[in-house]
């Protein structure tokens, strides 16, 4: 009696917690307010004119996605620097110079996203400053051209290889330690601080350069700070992605002779191995906008916001009976509120993954976080894809991509779904 006392009482105080939110989108479907808006915008806008739908992001910061939305103050900063023709050696390096003043860092400059900041980072390492050297690349004959990666390959490493580097592999400060030999011209890593710690001090001992991948580092800001402090040879995090930058940019930061040494492999010095890899004067000045925004930022204003976001969406969905829900915000990377949804799959015949489909096939599109990747190459290789519901017991949503509006289009669509698969195993 207690029990189902109890069970009622739970059921009735989250029906209480949604019915604000509930009449609220029941005046807005009545009133043709809200999904009118968002219906006309998602099948009239840039994109559906060129054939794409747009969606609305609860995935993340995922670069197939387009990765984020850039900050006001980036948009005026790249629609001013496009106005003037302007020497880019000359710009990378004043904005090295005020990279450092902002991180305390000796120097920086900007890439193009993370992955372009290794493949400069690898050249500079490999390569140094040297003409003839750098002419030679990708072809490290003779060279030192070994790099080690913390942790085993990553999927992103081929942003290394490029450069013409042999990888080595290790797992551990002491299999780095071992691992490190005359050949080696850099170690890749991607450790948490207290790990990143242990493996400084093996590389300084070494004299090989370290270069930290925080690619979604950011927020909080103070992490370009906290790695200078660290004395980290080379960091890197993307521009467009928690930076709220240009998606085609990234922040390459740390000892000035090695920020001069990738300078001189990449673009635009005509024959540098990463030539390709461009960033224009409107990426570069977005970018460094969207740096010195974040030391503005009222991060505990944003991360309030952010959690409003899920927190309705939670609201909604979790009326429904037999779906659990939770909110946290990971620690380390993609460090945004998440909401967190599962349901008892096997017995409702609904996966999350078709929870997925089904949101993502619907209108507006919905992207939200399961346990795939479709940008990831190996994932279209026969038996590399993981089985339908293989280890795949959760359903995410992260709070940071979705615009103001946008998650109460989501709960009412995730409410739908899920009432409507539980009724069908009823």
């Amino acid at each position: 009696m207690n029990t189902d006392f109890g069970i009622k009482r739970r059921t009735f105080v989250k029906w209480a917690t949604a019915f604000p939110l509930l009449v609220q989108v029941g005046f807005q479907q009545a009133l043709g307010k809200g999904w009118a808006e968002t219906a006309k915008e998602s099948t009239d806008n840039i994109y559906t004119r060129v054939g794409v739908r747009p969606v609305i992001n609860g995935r993340g910061t995922w670069t197939y996605l387009s990765a984020t939305l850039e900050l006001p103050e980036v948009k005026a900063a790249q629609e001013a620097a496009s106005r003037h023709f302007v020497n880019i050696f000359d710009l990378q390096h004043a904005v090295g110079r005020r990279l450092a003043q902002l991180t305390g860092a000796e120097s920086g400059m900007i890439t193009s996203g993370a992955a372009g900041a290794m493949a400069s980072a690898t050249a500079g390492c490999i390569a140094g400053t040297d003409p003839e050297k750098i002419w030679q690349l990708p072809d490290t004959t003779g060279l030192k051209n070994e790099v080690v990666m913390m942790g085993g390959r990553s999927p992103f490493d081929s942003a290394i290889r490029l450069a013409g580097a042999k990888l080595v592999l290790a797992h551990s400060p002491e299999e780095l330690a071992n691992a490190i030999n005359t050949n080696t011209a850099m170690i890749y890593t991607t450790s948490a601080p207290d790990v990143l710690a242990q493996e400084i001090t093996v590389a300084k001992k070494a004299g090989v350069p370290i270069l930290m991948d925080a690619a979604d580092g950011v927020p909080p800001i103070g992490k370009l700070q906290q790695f200078a402090r660290m004395g980290c040879d080379l960091y890197t995090v993307s521009g467009g992605k928690g930076l709220c930058g240009p998606q085609c940019s990234g922040v390459l930061l740390g000892r000035k002779d090695l920020i001069e040494a990738a300078l001189a492999n990449t673009n635009p010095w005509e024959g540098a191995v990463c030539r390709p890899m461009k960033v224009g004067k409107e990426e570069i000045m977005g970018c460094l906008a969207a740096v010195e925004a974040w030391y503005h930022m009222d991060v505990a204003a944003l991360n309030k916001e952010w959690s409003g976001r899920v927190e309705r969406i939670q609201k909604l969905v979790q009326t429904v009976p037999g779906v659990e829900t939770s909110i946290a915000t990971p620690e380390g990377g993609n460090s945004y509120p998440t909401l967190t949804i599962t349901w008892d799959q096997k017995a409702w015949g609904y996966t999350t993954r078709d929870c997925a489909k089904d949101l993502l096939d619907g209108d507006p599109s919905i992207a939200v976080l399961t346990n795939d990747n479709p940008s990831d190459v190996l994932s279209r290789k026969p038996g590399n894809v993981k089985a339908p519901g293989a280890a795949d017991d959760r359903l995410q949503i992260i709070s940071m991509t979705l615009k103001p509006g946008e998650e109460i289009i989501v709960g009412r669509r995730l409410r739908q779904l899920l009432s409507a698969a539980r009724s069908r195993r009823a």
